[in-house]
């Protein structure tokens, strides 16, 4: 992942987005859960649209994590269903709009449909220039002790060779966190990849949540000087 600078201050290459409060979202409205959802694909898509006038090189997306399979059976029916629809309509939008897609977690457990079209959809954008990485079936402890268990397979067991095997070892490194919803906590997400990362946190609900947000965000994250640990 390279040697940190003492001092920086700069553009984001890479940020990473907690998108939370589809569910609450629908509930102030008097509405399923599942329309929460829906719209919140709106608002990922609609960043999806937007990258290009960002700057960033890197997009990361939490979209279903390891822990999201205690939800109720209809709810994870409905978030299967709707990943479904979401890799089929808009495969060619992440074509036009230059977007190279790639996939964190352990998703290729989950059905054999969805893998199939995932792996379609990650063959078919592998020459944009700019990456959508979404976390499916994803935990950061898991994937640490993925690249742990790799790292010592090896003999090398240190910080490098664990950074080495992680699911995002071919990405920049994290910038800038955000979570939406007013939440403050990672919820298990991207934990190793955040160690010097900048952290946002807003009361925005993720469907709410707009492209001008993240510029307003960029900016902010300009104006900060990271210090690594350094003075």
């Amino acid at each position: 992942m390279g040697e940190k600078p003492s001092h920086e201050i700069g553009r984001a290459r890479h940020v990473a987005i907690i998108m939370d409060g589809n569910g609450r979202w629908a509930k102030r409205r008097g509405l399923p859960r599942s329309i929460g959802h829906q719209r919140g694909v709106e608002a990922v898509r609609e960043l999806v649209r937007s990258l290009a006038n960002t700057g960033l090189d890197c997009l990361t997306l939490y979209a279903f994590s390891s822990e999201n399979w205690k939800r109720s059976d209809d709810e994870v029916g409905d978030l299967m269903n709707l990943m479904r629809k979401f890799i089929k309509s808009d495969l060619p939008e992440f074509i036009a709009n230059d977007v190279r897609l790639k996939i964190i977690g352990d998703w290729q457990a989950l059905a054999p449909d969805i893998v199939e079209m995932l792996e379609d959809a990650l063959d078919k954008t592998s020459n944009g220039s700019r990456v959508l990485a979404v976390a499916l079936n994803y935990g950061s402890q898991q994937e640490i002790a993925r690249a742990a268990a790799k790292a010592a397979a090896i003999g090398e067991v240190n910080e490098r060779s664990i950074a080495a095997h992680l699911d995002t070892a071919d990405l920049p490194p994290l910038d800038l966190l955000i979570r939406t919803s007013g939440e403050i906590r990672l919820s298990n997400f991207l934990l190793w990849q955040s160690a010097y990362a900048e952290m946002l946190f807003i009361d925005t609900l993720w469907p709410d949540f707009t492209p001008q947000m993240l510029s307003h965000a960029l900016d902010d994250f300009a104006q900060r000087e990271r210090r690594f640990g350094g003075r």
